[in-house]
């Protein structure tokens, strides 16, 4: 076991280099020298001058890598151009609106993804299968912005159960922040759900036809036993590989409903240093979402040491 953690934590390595190069990389990819981007047309020479010696821009690029992955390590992002702020503090102060969404919405999908395809494999070729399947069809077709208007016209103009705009920070009282997270979170929990829900079914399928399964009925276990202990216990590792999976779309989403709920977190924190073109900021948070998505899918990786005896001896 402690060789299987060892493995998957030093393969993380070169997976976050490459990240790091590929990140540091935009800001020499994009055609221009962002100096000039910055400053503007009108700048002077001497102005964008002062730029590249600000951003680092005028040494060797193997210097510059050098220098910004060691600030980064130590937690320095650098200081945005756009408004001469750290870049660290201004994800830091973004980061829980973000992560209250995008935790409330994983354990949505959770809740919703696993039930129904279990649900879906029991009652296979029934009405329950069928409906199962076309909710998580219409899930993975429908854009997540035009669910998020919709909920937005349904429940926050005509029914006014919730606020339309805005977030509440937790400190506020947790009403308040629920209200605010409840309807971003729903939608990016539903989207998100739609291809785990299929795989959970397929998986469970399978494993329903093996012959430990069909031992567990003949010693006359309860049919919620057999599902749960025996069946979808052994369904976990694809079913929590493809939750890894779609935690890419997940971001994805978190950035549209930050736009569509106007909610200060990182997504939107994103949309607008593309905007501005603030170089140090994107590559900041390009980097947190990497870094994110790889120590996730680790810890997914982990929790496999749980469900598969096999990987533990």
């Amino acid at each position: 076991m402690k060789e299987y953690v060892a493995q998957r934590v030093v393969a993380m390595v070169p997976v976050l280099l490459i990240v790091a190069v590929f990140t540091f990389s935009l800001i020499h990819i994009v055609p221009g020298d962002p100096a000039v981007i910055l400053a503007g047309d009108q700048a002077t020479p001497e102005r964008v001058a002062r730029l590249q010696e600000r951003m680092g821009l005028n040494k060797p690029l193997p210097e510059q890598f050098a220098i910004w992955i060691t600030n980064a390590l130590q937690g320095d992002l650098g200081v945005s151009p756009a408004n001469n702020y750290p870049v660290a503090k201004q994800i830091r102060q973004r980061l829980e609106p973000t992560l209250s969404i995008g935790v409330l919405a994983l354990v949505l999908s959770i809740v919703v993804a696993v039930p129904l395809g279990v649900l879906a494999a029991w009652k296979v070729n029934t009405w329950v299968d069928r409906a199962s399947m076309i909710f998580a069809v219409l899930a993975f077709s429908i854009p997540v912005f035009w669910l998020e208007y919709n909920m937005v016209t349904l429940f926050a103009v005509k029914l006014e159960w919730f606020p339309a705009l805005g977030y509440e920070p937790l400190s506020g009282g947790i009403g308040p922040w629920l209200e605010h997270i409840t309807m971003p979170a729903i939608a990016v929990g539903i989207i998100s759900a739609a291809l785990p829900a299929r795989v959970t079914r397929s998986t469970m399928l399978e494993i329903l036809k093996e012959d430990y399964v069909r031992t567990a009925r003949a010693k006359g276990l309860v049919e919620q036993a057999v599902l749960v202990r025996h069946a979808l216990r052994n369904a976990m590792v694809p079913i929590l590989t493809m939750f890894g999976l779609s935690l890419a779309g997940m971001i994805g989403g978190l950035v549209i409903s930050e736009q569509v709920f106007a909610i200060p977190g990182v997504g939107q924190l994103i949309v607008s240093a593309v905007s501005n073109r603030d170089y140090p900021l994107i590559q900041a948070t390009l980097l947190l979402i990497a870094v994110s998505y790889v120590i996730v899918n680790l810890l997914i990786d982990l929790t496999y040491l749980y469900f598969d005896p096999r990987i533990r001896y």
